[in-house]
């Protein structure tokens, strides 16, 4: 099983790319965390906690079309030296803003901001470049599992690092921290040895070619139906890890350490989800995997939401984790291995849009009726949403057909 658990790393320049983002997403949670405790502190304010995630993610919303054509019309690999490089020059500014006592809630949005526009073009690049590293695309799943375990040791790594930064340094030590570590990335993309392969040059208008784009899931139900759970689930129920910061503070009468402490737990149940599904044999529904992961998030919202002994908390936590991470990790992978490749970065821009466009609308949603109704019904009530939505596309991921198989690289 070791083997086949690992075998991506047969890859050379995969295993580079691993090693780089290993040192780049720890960084990255680590100013994650810091941001949110941050904004929180300052304003006590639930809705405010959805406004931040907002200015984050909703640029990928209005942008990632726009990243999708640019993935598909340029080298993926000079792609993402761009865009890693302008992520590193964000986080300097963020550090610098802090260390210097200019910090103010606005200011932190607006970069965020900024970071939100840069994903925008990285995610549509970053995620198809993944096929292209792997000399065998029956790898694919496998690779995307590990890719998924390091984003999410880096998530129990980092929130726990920044939770004890935050108390002893300050929060600008962690955006430091976090600039530093995109050294790592950078260092591994400039170390591989990519054959320029680049993507067939799009001539039509952008207009054109977003309407192909759109044409193309609607001439593909394997991916549209997909991408249409994902959309509900992200609006509806993921945004609940907005409101963590209040768990940690106000039902568990904690610090910054305890919400370090909460992320990391999720980090947990995340990283055993990616081994679940790196060791998931070629061919395995993952149709299925998705529905029993969003039943499974459900009941650990429910839980959840009930519960205010930490311990107790924690093991629902580590629930939530590790379904979360089946349900964003099993659509990713179906989308990708069901798309052609000269249209993968515009299909991976529709999911980003799905995922970190919906996830900023639905964390405004869901900080306002936390505002109104209280933390733990709203959380409760994201449960009975995730059952709900597992029972509308019971026949799609529990009847239907398994997912297609991967198609090869020049497919």
């Amino acid at each position: 099983m070791a083997v086949g658990t690992f075998r991506s790393f047969r890859n050379r320049n995969y295993t580079l790319f691993f090693c780089g983002q290993s040192v780049s997403q720890i960084g990255t949670w680590m100013q994650r965390t810091a941001v949110i405790w941050v904004v929180y502190t300052i304003t006590h304010s639930a809705f405010m906690l959805g406004l931040t995630v907002f200015a984050q993610q909703f640029p990928s919303f209005l942008l990632s079309l726009w990243g999708g054509i640019v993935a598909d019309r340029y080298p993926k690999y000079r792609v993402l030296l761009v865009t890693q490089f302008a992520s590193l020059l964000q986080a300097v500014l963020l550090a610098a803003l802090v260390l210097s006592h200019s910090d103010t809630v606005w200011a932190i949005l607006a970069l965020s901001v900024v970071l939100g526009v840069i994903n925008a073009f990285d995610i549509p690049a970053r995620q198809p470049m993944i096929q292209e590293m792997l000399n065998d695309p029956d790898d694919l799943v496998n690779a995307l599992s590990l890719n998924s375990a390091m984003v999410n040791i880096a998530r129990l790594v980092g929130p726990a690092l920044s939770g004890i930064i935050l108390q002893k340094f300050g929060a600008g030590i962690c955006f430091s921290l976090n600039a530093l570590s995109f050294l790592a990335v950078l260092t591994s993309l400039l170390l591989m040895k990519i054959l320029q392969q680049p993507a067939a040059q799009v001539k039509s208008k952008t207009s054109v070619a977003l309407a192909e784009g759109f044409a193309y899931l609607k001439q593909t139900p394997e991916i549209r139906i997909t991408l249409l759970f994902l959309v509900l689930v992200s609006f509806f129920i993921l945004p609940y890890n907005t409101l963590l910061p209040v768990f940690a503070k106000v039902i568990y009468k904690g610090d910054a350490t305890t919400f370090g402490y909460i992320n990391s737990f999720m980090g947990a149940g995340a990283v055993a989800g990616t081994f679940f599904l790196a060791s998931l044999k070629t061919g395995k529904n993952l149709k299925r995997v998705l529905f029993w992961s969003a039943v499974l998030l459900g009941i650990s919202l429910i839980l959840f939401s009930r519960m205010s002994s930490f311990p107790l908390g924690m093991v629902a936590v580590v629930l939530c984790g590790f379904s979360t991470l089946c349900i964003s990790t099993g659509c990713i992978t179906i989308v990708q291995v069901a798309s052609t490749k000269n249209m993968r970065g515009r299909v991976m821009s529709y999911l980003a849009m799905g995922y970190l466009g919906m996830l900023p609308l639905g964390s405004l949603l869901i900080g306002w009726l936390s505002q109104k109704f209280g933390t733990p019904y709203v959380i409760l009530s994201q449960g009975c949403a995730s059952m709900l939505v597992a029972g509308i596309f019971f026949n799609f991921l529990y009847k239907g057909k398994p997912e297609v198989k991967p198609a090869r690289i020049n497919d």
